[in-house]
């Protein structure tokens, strides 16, 4: 296995390239969310992104070569582009007029990962997206991090122009998004998939789907798709394809009430249907719980890292989130707490791939 930092549009920088190899990193996951400099973006290590702003295009693939030579000069692989910003698909979502000329676009990006050797295409295939966390003290010793209480939560409507978060058509009426069934929602989601699970296939990408997080059945007036195992295999089945596959993320599958991400990390890796895997702990299910540190929450990561092993997984292992910890480099020092945890556990456990 494999360890990679995943990082924002705003920390593709060589600093941060450097960093990630420092703390033992071969690998990176880079964010495809591109934010217009005016208004300015808030903060990464903000978990609410509704007044940003989105740029509306996908990466061209001088755009991509450049950050792939930079990573390569830092001894760096890039793993996985994810986070497809809602821009550049948000009528694939809504089922919109230009729908089929964003598909396109996709496929623009699959060709180009393709010819790159950039093998995962991670996405969240969400109309609400991460939404009605609350950042807090909440893991050991007052360490910041992401909590939701759901019996707290004021639901608000998903307006028109937003999506996962992020404004990408500002000039749009103020009224909500129109209602969509689930049902129907699953039949936008086997049109992508059917469009571009034949095109990953050529190009030897994958194309992985992020569980809902947070793991609810509906949020802001929409319905969810990935918030149960179930319907992990549901997904699976709508394209059978090696292409066709799941980013897993423990600590979202932890947080789904009556679940063990153990098991389901199990099972899904024995079938060979995981990409990559983001670990995360936490404490607590829905409806209420909080982030901690990789080592200590609900998690036994050690056992989560023995199945990988034994079910013979070769990808690469991200912490998506970690705590903010109290120093000058918050975010810093939190990944690196993180990375150091997972390459010594590693490197005990007989798997780590340098």
């Amino acid at each position: 296995m494999k360890l990679a930092l995943g990082l924002h549009r705003n920390r593709i920088t060589r600093d941060h390239f450097r960093f990630a190899r420092q703390a033992g990193c071969t690998h990176l996951a880079l964010h495809l969310v591109e934010r217009l400099p005016n208004p300015p973006a808030p903060p990464a290590d903000r978990f609410c992104f509704g007044q940003t702003r989105a740029e509306g295009r996908v990466w061209t693939f001088d755009e991509l070569q450049a950050i792939q030579r930079m990573a390569h000069e830092e001894g760096l692989r890039i793993a996985a582009l994810e986070n497809i910003d809602p821009s550049f698909w948000c009528d694939v979502l809504l089922d919109g007029p230009r729908k089929q000329q964003q598909i396109e676009g996709l496929k623009r990006l699959l060709h180009d990962m393709g010819r790159l050797g950039i093998p995962i295409l991670g996405y969240n295939f969400s109309l609400a997206g991460v939404w009605g966390r609350l950042n807090g003290p909440f893991a050991r010793a007052s360490a910041i991090v992401p909590a939701f209480f759901q019996d707290e939560l004021t639901d608000t409507p998903l307006p028109r122009g937003v999506l996962n978060n992020i404004v990408y058509d500002p000039d749009v009426p103020t009224e909500s998004v129109p209602p969509v069934e689930r049902d129907e929602l699953w039949q936008r989601l086997a049109f992508f998939l059917r469009e571009l699970v034949p095109v990953a296939e050529a190009e030897g990408v994958r194309l992985a789907a992020h569980p809902d997080d947070p793991p609810v059945a509906n949020l802001r007036g929409t319905p969810r798709l990935l918030y149960t195992p179930e319907s992990f295999q549901r997904l699976l089945d709508l394209v059978p394809s090696h292409a066709n596959a799941l980013e897993f993320c423990i600590g979202t599958t932890q947080e789904m009430p009556g679940v063990d991400a153990c098991t389901v990390l199990d099972h899904y890796s024995r079938l060979q249907t995981v990409a990559y895997v983001h670990c995360r702990n936490v404490i607590g299910q829905v409806p209420r719980y909080v982030e901690s540190f990789i080592d200590e929450g609900d998690v036994d990561m050690l056992r989560a890292l023995r199945i990988l092993r034994d079910n013979h997984f070769d990808g690469v292992l991200i912490p998506d989130h970690a705590p903010q910890m109290t120093c000058d480099a918050p975010w810093h020092a939190g990944m690196a707490h993180a990375l150091g945890y997972l390459r010594a556990a590693l490197t005990a456990l007989g798997c780590l791939e340098c």
